[in-house]
């Protein structure tokens, strides 16, 4: 039986995690079916949910209006499924938000504090080739894009896994992507490209 991901569908860049999704099935032969979730029924066909980048504010709000909010906060806690928030996924994933808008209500599952448009706005954006290779076995650096990126500014529990740190050009590091047993949280957008290795390596890690 295949397994089913789901790419939560209620704003941000949810079509480049299908199209990215889509390829890297196609590319690898994986036995996953991707479809996009705007209901509480397409969610419950899920074994995987990734939220992906967009407005954090205006996910946590239509979540509400259109009563996911709670089948969502359910889902990334249930046992056996698994879950990946990229930017503003990683902030609605997160139990501490260090400079929350009023109207986010956060899922809280993430141990972590994140800090919103860490790097500035949009003209601020960019993007940086990155070594993964202490958590993913891969050749080559992966190119990641930061788009009025978060950081993850503390860790708040020994669950949470640090998974990379960015070094900027003053030499500081930053967090940028963490794991805390089935949750998934990156400041980046892995869709924002070609390459689907970074969705590959979530499939086989989390998934398969």
């Amino acid at each position: 039986m295949s397994k089913v991901v789901g790419v939560l569908a209620l704003q941000g860049s949810f079509a480049e995690h299908i199209a990215c999704l889509e390829a890297c099935v196609r590319e690898n032969g994986h036995n996953v079916e991707v479809i996009a979730v705007k209901t509480q029924q397409e969610l419950a066909r899920c074994d995987s949910l990734i939220i992906p980048g967009g407005e954090s504010t205006a996910i946590s709000q239509i979540a509400e209006r259109t009563g996911l909010h709670e089948h969502l906060y359910e889902f990334v806690r249930a046992p056996g499924k698994s879950a990946w928030g990229t930017c503003a996924g990683l902030i609605f994933l997160a139990n501490q938000v260090a400079n929350q808008a009023a109207l986010l209500k956060p899922l809280g599952v993430l141990d972590v504090t994140v800090e919103r448009n860490a790097f500035g706005r949009q003209l601020q954006s960019f993007e940086k080739n990155c070594d993964f290779s202490s958590f993913w076995d891969h050749e080559g650096a992966f190119p990641t894009v930061f788009i009025r990126a978060p950081v993850i500014s503390k860790v708040n529990s020994e669950q949470v896994e640090v998974l990379h740190k960015l070094e900027r050009e003053d030499g500081s590091e930053q967090i940028v992507a963490v794991r805390q047993g089935n949750i998934l949280g990156t400041s980046f957008h892995p869709e924002l490209g070609t390459d689907t290795r970074f969705h590959d390596w979530f499939l086989r890690t989390f998934v398969l």
